[in-house]
């Protein structure tokens, strides 16, 4: 009995929490500062309800608010060897992500963050911390803010088994529950999945100045205005988030979006030489006045600011910059007040208006030339708005004359600020597009919307004039696993065909012959998509094609579902977290040929 109790108690004494912070009054004893924020010591007695910071757990808390929000620095811990689970604190103040912020460092690199909610409400957070244990480890309090919420207030912070507030996502990243498994979603820079907001959880909006440069895919996005987002791939499906390309360059300007360029000639100056040029990218403070430009000497892994920025003041928005070669000049096409704009440069530093608007205009423009019908010697210019509308046209590098109406590059509801990746006359020339999947929200998990899969676009002749076709990469390929093929099946109405029962990422593709009268349903994990002779309905979107429902492709993921007919002549762009296991098709009002049919069940691009 008495080594029972002997072996409770050291259970008991070895999981008892550990005090990194405890602090008397107006001193932090042997935390280091730098700076003036923390000079005054911690808030403690009456000064807490003054500065009205509540929930506090101890007396004397960290606070970088004693003389207001102008005072900036850092404090700093001893070092630490992490022999808990976790480390827990409460903290209030500024939601500036690297700015007004809580750090966790190992080795002098930040490894978790956290950050207050524009509150002086202390709330409860805790990192998950058990794969660093035995490292040793400081804890950081920045204050880099002297605006509105420039502060941070922290208060007990612990090692502990037993946090007040667990980490809201425990699954590893990349299998949590509702993660898409071949669309590109984004990890949380700083805060490391933390209590974050509803709309700031992993979040990723407009993608920004996609590009191909020396074997490499680059994929950029905005978070807000905060940074852009950015990773790469070899072959469009295995991603590597890399950490975000550039942030703001204050917490008043904010980076909106843009483009990328390749320099290869050094017209910018910014290289030390051709052999090796500079990426470029151009973007807009979140003032819609001022646009400026980063670069980068070593494949997008690092960037500076020009030092000049901004490049001009202008009421415009979104600039997408590109190389005219016949003339020799840069090309900038910017939004605003609801037309484009065009600007050529010789340098990519000074510009000119072209004064050349393109009136009915809606934000995000994207501009390239495709083949018709793939005849090199017979090329058209598209131009895509933010919106997925797209009309076709000629352009002399400084105005662009539509010849089509404007049409839907996508039927969905999902499809959003797409781009095209540029420089691809250096790979193999297709050129790809993908879309921010606007929408794609994602209850209770430590990432928000996502990425549609990559698409080729061709342009061809049809009745209606030149149109837009858009098909899945051929590299969905390398996801295949197993597959199951139907050939000259005939559907008759009443008679539902399973196609499988388990899984949940497919490829889907089907050669059919549609009745007029009949109606062919796909089940998908209980989200439904439909065919008629000529007609494709999905969710509350419908397509109509200019010939005969021939053709079906679906791509099934666990937050989407992307629909090809024709070989891309319709595509539905939809956000959607199916329900139920299974797939199933079934034929309504007469029988319905099934010329073939394959069902690839799909493994995760992540593993």
């Amino acid at each position: 009995m008495h080594a029972a109790l002997l072996a409770l108690a050291l259970a008991q004494a070895h999981s008892a929490d550990l005090n990194i912070g405890e602090f008397q009054p107006n001193t932090y004893g042997d935390w280091t500062a730098t700076g003036t924020a923390f000079s005054l010591g911690p808030a403690s007695g009456k000064l807490l309800p003054k500065l009205e910071i509540l929930n506090a757990a101890d007396d004397a808390v960290i606070s970088s608010e004693i003389e207001d929000d102008k005072p900036t620095g850092t404090l700093t811990s001893p070092a630490f060897k992490i022999s808990r689970g976790y480390i827990a604190f409460r903290i209030g103040g500024g939601r500036y992500e690297r700015r007004t912020c809580l750090d966790l460092l190992i080795n002098g690199k930040v490894v978790r963050s956290a950050t207050g909610r524009n509150s002086d409400h202390l709330m409860p957070q805790s990192w998950d911390v058990r794969k660093f244990r035995g490292q040793t480890a400081q804890v950081r309090a920045v204050d880099d803010a002297s605006g509105d919420w420039g502060h941070i207030n922290v208060d007990h912070i612990v090692q502990t088994d037993a946090p007040e507030q667990l980490p809201v996502v425990t699954q590893p990243l990349y299998e949590e529950t509702l993660r898409p498994q071949f669309h590109f979603t984004a990890r949380q820079w700083t805060m490391d999945r933390l209590n974050p907001g509803p709309k700031e959880e992993g979040w990723i909006n407009d993608l920004n100045g996609l590009i191909f440069y020396d074997g490499e895919y680059h994929l950029f996005a905005q978070r807000w205005y905060k940074c852009w987002l950015h990773a790469v791939s070899k072959d469009l499906i295995h991603w590597k988030e890399l950490e975000p390309a550039f942030w703001e360059e204050s917490l008043e300007s904010g980076t909106q979006s843009g483009t990328c360029v390749v320099d290869y000639e050094n017209t910018s100056g910014l290289a030390k030489d051709k052999a090796h040029p500079a990426m470029i990218a151009f973007w807009s403070r979140a003032d819609n006045q001022t646009q400026c430009c980063c670069y980068s000497l070593d494949h997008g892994r690092t960037w500076k600011f020009y030092e000049k920025n901004p490049l001009m003041v202008f009421p415009e928005r979104d600039p997408k910059v590109f190389w005219y070669a016949p003339g020799k000049h840069w090309v900038m096409m910017m939004y605003g007040s609801g037309q484009y704009h065009v600007f050529t440069s010789p340098n990519l530093l000074d510009w000119q208006n072209e004064h050349n608007p393109i009136p009915d205009s809606y934000e995000c423009p994207d501009f390239f030339e495709l083949p018709l019908d793939g005849n090199p010697d017979q090329k058209k210019w598209v131009l895509i708005q933010g919106n997925g509308n797209y009309s076709v046209g000629t352009f002399d590098g400084k105005k662009f004359t539509e010849e089509t109406p404007r049409n839907a590059c996508d039927i969905g509801p999902n499809f959003y600020a797409t781009q095209t990746w540029s420089n691809v006359e250096t790979g193999d020339g297709r050129r790809i597009q993908a879309a921010w999947m606007r929408g794609a929200d994602f209850p209770d998990m430590p990432f928000n919307q996502e990425i549609s899969f990559p698409c080729v676009l061709t342009l061809k002749s049809t009745p209606a004039g030149p149109r837009i076709y858009r098909n899945p990469i051929s590299e969905i390929a390398k996801l295949h696993k197993a597959h199951q093929t139907w050939t000259n099946q005939i559907l008759q109405p009443g008679k539902v065909l399973p196609l499988a029962t388990t899984g949940d990422l497919f490829h889907i593709k089907a050669e059919v012959a549609i009745p007029k009268g009949a109606t062919l349903h796909f089940s998908l994990r209980g989200v439904p998509v439909e065919f008629t002779s000529k007609t494709i309905h999905s969710g509350d979107r419908q397509g109509t094609t200019q010939g005969k429902v021939e053709s079906i492709e679906i791509l099934l993921d666990r937050g989407s579902l992307e629909t090809f007919v024709n070989q891309g002549e319709i595509s539905c762009t939809r956000y959607a977290l199916p329900n139920k296991p299974g797939l199933s098709i079934n034929a309504e009002g007469a029988p319905i040929t099934l010329k073939s049919l394959t069902v690839y069940e799909l493994k995760s691009a992540w593993k």
